[in-house]
Order: structure tokens, then C-alpha cells, then sequence
């Protein structure tokens, strides 16, 4: 049944650029399994530079927002009240009112729900960590909620692979403050082969085609988190998959992470399998995006 509290609310991605974003996917398949009619969910084009006014502006309509690239600082910045996950991590895709309706200006949370998209992504395909450390290729801003996960965890430590050692310096900071050792190495003075055998989880946080000349370095990895999803399989994924590693996607993540904002935006159980089936019919069945079996 459908509540007036459920009526006429609305929620949005917000990033630039939006138009591939596949969150409205995620949200609308959970509003219909739950009968929530009179919710809608879209894509809104918003820089960071424009997020503050865009979000002030909103009305008492507003039930949350999904924040992607280029605004997840800005959201921590904009934000009246910020949760632990989103401090450590230094960035929120999670905007949610504080409170519903009522005249005046509104106060903002925000959160990041990345790091359980990384988490969640993980157990659902069984890992679990045997003491040992993780590896990470890039320092983004991805590589951020994947170092907060892994201190989640337990890991022993992780290290970074990058082209530039000064641009690690956000993500460095990041495992400082959830307390994970960390170490730095540049791809042209390291043995990628040898730190991905001895990893724990292997992650791959780099754009599409750039760790594929790594594949058969990588194709040691027990675990591997590759965040690239389309085109899949990649090269690396293919190695590993083919060496007898398991594998977890960037469009895992995506679900898992879904299913925090949902339940911050709605109140209710994110039904998991809805969203889960949608996502995987809006991407041909490509990957089996697999639940936890508590999700199911």
C-alpha cells in the first residue's frame, strides 16, 4: 500500500556527464517492486560547481540525490552533516535530506555507500580475506572507497601502483585515516607479477584498456576487482578468469552500492533481486551480478 508518505517523492543522479548513468535502472525497478507509484528517479546534468545551488534549490519533494563524477567532493563540502564512511573516504555519491517536508532551507547528509558497494560486490561471491595484503592499480577516486573496504576487511596493508606517485596523495591520506599501512610504487620500477601473487585482493581501479597490457602480470590474482565493466569481458578479467581467479565487476559495485541509497531515500528493505534483475537486463546478461544469500 501506499502511504502519503510515499507519494509524490523524487530522487536523481546527479554528474556530468549523466546520460549513461544506470542508476535510474536500479531506483525504478525498486519502486515498482514495492508499489512506490508516486516516486520517480532521473538523470540531472550537474557539475560541482553547480551542485550547491541545484541542491539548495530543491523542494520538499526531494527524497535524495546519487552523486557521480565530478561532484562526489562537493557533496561532502556542501553537506551539513557528513557520515564517517563519507569523512574517511573524503567524497559522498549519497545526498539525503535530514528532513521531509516543512518550509525553509534544508540540511543535507552525506554518505558514501561505495564502500559497501565494494564490500557487498565481494561477499556475494564468497571472498573472504586470508591475512595477507592488497594490491591497487590507480589512486582515484575509486581507489579510495576500495582502500576504505579493504581496511573493512581486515587487510594486512595495501599498496599502490600508479604512473604518478604525487597523485596518490588523496588515497594515501585515505588509508591514513582508516588506518590501513600503505605504500606507493610507480609501474615502471616495480614487479607487478610478484606484489599481485602475494595479494590478498587485487583491484583495479584504471579506466578501461589501460591495465590491459598488465594481463599477464595480473594473471596470478586469486581475487580480482576490476572496475571497468563495459566492454566485458577485458583483457585482464579473461587472464585471470581462464587462470582460475575470481572475479568481481565495477557493475557489482554499482548494485551493491544502490542498495544503501535506495534504503537512505525510501525507509524501506531494498528489494534486492528487483533491482539486481533490472540492472542485468539493461546490460544484455552480460555478468551474473550474483546476491549474498541473505539478499535473495
Amino acid at each position: 500500500m501506499v502511504t502519503a508518505r510515499d507519494a509524490a517523492r523524487h530522487a536523481a543522479v546527479l554528474g556530468s556527464p549523466v546520460e549513461h548513468s544506470l542508476s535510474p535502472v536500479l531506483h525504478e525497478a525498486g519502486y515498482a517492486a514495492l508499489g512506490l507509484e508516486g516516486w520517480s528517479y532521473r538523470r540531472i546534468e550537474c557539475d560541482e560547481v553547480r551542485l550547491p545551488g541545484l541542491v539548495r534549490g530543491l523542494g520538499p519533494e526531494w527524497a535524495g540525490l546519487s552523486v557521480t563524477m565530478p561532484g562526489k567532493k562537493a557533496a561532502v563540502r556542501f553537506a551539513d552533516e557528513v557520515t564517517d564512511t563519507a569523512r574517511a573516504v573524503g567524497a559522498a555519491n549519497t545526498l539525503v535530506p535530514l528532513t521531509l517536508g516543512g518550509d525553509g532551507p534544508r540540511r543535507w547528509r552525506a554518505d558514501c555507500t561505495d564502500v559497501a558497494g565494494v564490500t557487498g560486490a565481494l561477499r556475494a561471491v564468497g571472498y573472504r580475506p586470508a591475512g595477507g595484503p592488497g594490491l591497487v592499480l590507480g589512486a582515484g577516486g575509486t581507489a579510495n572507497a576500495v582502500v576504505a573496504a579493504m581496511a573493512e576487511f581486515g587487510l594486512s596493508g595495501v599498496t599502490l601502483v600508479v604512473r604518478d606517485a604525487a597523485r596518490a596523495e588523496e588515497t594515501v591520506a585515505c588509508a591514513g585515516r582508516v588506518g590501513l599501512d600503505v605504500e606507493v610504487v610507480t609501474f615502471d620500477r616495480v614487479s607487478l607479477r610478484a606484489l599481485a601473487a602475494e595479494a590478498d585482493l587485487v583491484v583495479s581501479t584504471v579506466p578501461a584498456g589501460a591495465a590491459d597490457r598488465h594481463a599477464e602480470d595480473l594473471v596470478v590474482a586469486r581475487w580480482l576487482f576490476d572496475v571497468v565493466y563495459a566492454p566485458w569481458p577485458t583483457p585482464v578479467g579473461t587472464a585471470v578468469a581462464g587462470a582460475g581467479g575470481r572475479l568481481v565487476t565495477g557493475l557489482d559495485m554499482l548494485l551493491h552500492q544502490a542498495f544503501g541509497q535506495f534504503e537512505q531515500f525510501t525507509g524501506r528493505v531494498a528489494p534486492r533481486e528487483a533491482m539486481r534483475d533490472a540492472l542485468r537486463a539493461a546490460t544484455g546478461n552480460t555478468l551474473p551480478l550474483p546476491l549474498a544469500p541473505g539478499d535473495v
